[in-house]
């Protein structure tokens, strides 16, 4: 006998007439499949049940009799077993690569910034500006003192000016005025930072009053430095300097700060007119 498909009970249905007799039969033939349908079902249901009970038994069966074995799966498919992920297989995953790409950005400006600011703080050991610079011979300096201006160096960004000898002992008074400053002051010369102590403006000579006059704010100093008008807060600073021979040498790693405001070791003051 052949098996029953419930779509040969639509098929029998659609093929009888639509009469009142016809009808009736149809509801019959419904009810008919209807209940073969329930009854498949039932033993499909019950041959799964049975099936499972079975297998049931036999496992409880291999764990009471202490075998290791767990019975094999029935046809329908096989049990997967995961594996981990071999890492050498995988590789670099997309986030992996970006996470380190950012890492390795970030550590590569922060080492350059680092060497920047190294660079940048730490003193030259020579030859420019923050190491020690030759600006001249003694004879240069001097030429430009009979000219009554100040010998400039621009590498050293540096006035050079004469001291006189005279004032030595009120400067050996003077607390901002420290042992390599007297020393440069003992062989007749002060070396003076061109910026001004306020904003760091560069500081001009004032040929007709002798002094340093800012353009900036209108700070004024006399010719060794010395504080004499204006908003800045002490004297130039200054640079240690040193005489080998007929060579002047500038160390323009050691700024020395000028000065507090009252300091005239000189007594010059203005001898013309001012510039500022």
């Amino acid at each position: 006998m052949a098996k029953f498909r419930p779509w040969m009970a639509a098929l029998l249905v659609s093929t009888l007439p639509l009469t009142k007799s016809g009808m009736d039969a149809s509801l019959g033939i419904d009810k008919y499949f209807l209940d073969k349908a329930v009854q498949a079902k039932k033993k499909v249901v019950e041959a799964e049940s049975a099936e499972g009970r079975e297998r049931a038994d036999e496992a409880r069966k291999a764990i009471e009799s202490g075998s290791a074995q767990v019975p094999e799966p029935r046809a329908g498919g096989t049990a997967v077993v995961y594996e981990p992920v071999d890492l050498e297989e995988l590789g670099v995953t997309r986030r992996q690569f970006f996470n380190r790409s950012i890492l390795a950005g970030s550590g590569l400006g922060l080492g350059a910034f680092g060497i920047a600011a190294l660079a940048f703080l730490w003193p030259s050991a020579g030859g420019g500006f923050g190491g020690k610079i030759v600006v001249g011979s003694e004879a240069d300096a001097k030429d430009a003192f009979d000219n009554k201006i100040p010998f400039y160096n621009a590498a050293a960004k540096t006035y050079i000016v004469a001291y006189p000898k005279d004032d030595l002992p009120k400067a050996k008074k003077v607390p901002a005025y420290t042992a390599p400053i007297i020393a440069g002051m003992e062989k007749g010369y002060v070396a003076l930072y061109q910026k001004c102590v306020h904003l760091g403006c560069r500081v001009p000579w004032c040929p007709s009053s002798q002094w340093f006059e800012c353009p900036c704010h209108g700070s004024k100093y006399n010719r060794v430095g010395e504080k004499k008008g204006g908003p800045a807060p002490r004297g130039l600073d200054r640079f240690p300097i040193e005489v080998d021979g007929d060579s002047v040498t500038i160390n323009t790693g050691l700024v020395v700060q000028g000065p507090s405001i009252g300091t005239n070791t000189t007594g010059q003051e203005a001898e013309g007119p001012n510039c500022v």
